[in-house]
């Protein structure tokens, strides 16, 4: 299938590594132009660099209220136009509820929701008809993850503003998905899997809970994501989405 994404621009969000990288990879191996964006600037070159000659790389953070009108801005002024963008912000500081201070909350809600927001908002504006715009969010939309409060307060909200945006933007041709993304082997995941203190442990418990008995790729991940932003989906949108090989139990 050809997903028409040759020659189409757009933005993706922590794209450093994980499912950010895994996303930009697969857009830019279908022919797509992108602005990519992380906070370190050294790792977003290097990413960049590794994906090709049709990718920019810039360093941002997502909390900073500039972020998101500099990335649209760079992606208009080297392309001329904009087509999309995967909104990845990272995974908030585990802990629980009780212990996580109000400065972990308030600076994941600058980060994860205001900045996500803030990305879709400027996309939107600066867009094209048929723009799409997907947010990476987390099984926690449907069920709370243990040792991760944070996340599992701000996803569910961030999920239901993908789905007041995808009502909003409909009329215009603009299409606004989320993606649960299950227990994809990240450095991120490795790292809440050592905090049990024996990850390979912690691995095989978790595998068994999932239908596939085992964890994604990034790239599994990214290959969903490229699809949902591609033309290829162009009746999708206000949907959120598992990939998550089945862990979900929820309709």
């Amino acid at each position: 299938m050809d997903l028409g994404l040759r020659d189409r621009t757009y933005i993706v969000t922590g794209a450093s590594a994980g499912l950010g990288f895994a996303t930009a990879k697969a857009l830019a191996g279908e022919g797509a132009r992108l602005v990519i964006s992380s906070r370190n600037e050294e790792s977003i070159a290097r990413a960049a660099a590794e994906l090709g000659e049709n990718v920019v790389g810039i360093p941002v953070d997502n909390a900073d209220p500039d972020s998101a009108e500099r990335l649209a801005a760079t992606a208009i002024a080297k392309w001329g136009a904009l087509h999309g963008a995967l909104i990845s912000v990272g995974g908030p500081r585990p802990g629980s509820a009780l212990e996580s201070t109000e400065d972990d909350w308030r600076a994941a809600f600058d980060s994860v929701f205001l900045g996500g927001l803030r990305i879709a908002r400027a996309v939107a504006r600066a867009g094209s008809e048929d723009t799409s715009i997907a947010f990476v969010l987390s099984s926690s939309v449907k069920a709370p993850i243990s040792g991760l409060a944070i996340s599992n307060g701000l996803r569910p909200g961030l999920a239901m503003v993908a789905k007041t945006l995808a009502d909003e933007l409909g009329p215009k041709g603009i299409r606004v998905n989320g993606l649960m993304p299950g227990r994809i082997a990240t450095a991120r995941l490795t790292e809440l899997d050592g905090k049990s203190g024996d990850p390979d442990a912690a691995r095989r418990a978790a595998e068994k809970t999932i239908p596939l008995r085992r964890y994604g790729t990034p790239d599994e991940f990214g290959r969903v994501a490229a699809f949902v932003l591609s033309p290829a989906a162009s009746y999708l949108t206000g949907t959120i989405l598992p990939v998550d090989g089945g862990a979900l139990r929820s309709l």
